[in-house]
């Protein structure tokens, strides 16, 4: 049985993308909306 939930993306590229985050957080509105933005990048 597999989970609906599976981990695509390595350990590796999943701690960039927080990293990225964690970065940029003060140059957008929200949270929410720097994820969106470094998802769109990173290709989440």
């Amino acid at each position: 049985m597999t989970s609906k939930t599976t981990n695509k993306f390595s350990p590796e590229v999943r701690e960039r993308a927080v990293r990225m985050v964690f970065d940029h957080e003060r140059d957008y509105p929200s949270r929410w909306a720097t994820v969106v933005s470094i998802a769109g990048k990173i290709g989440c």
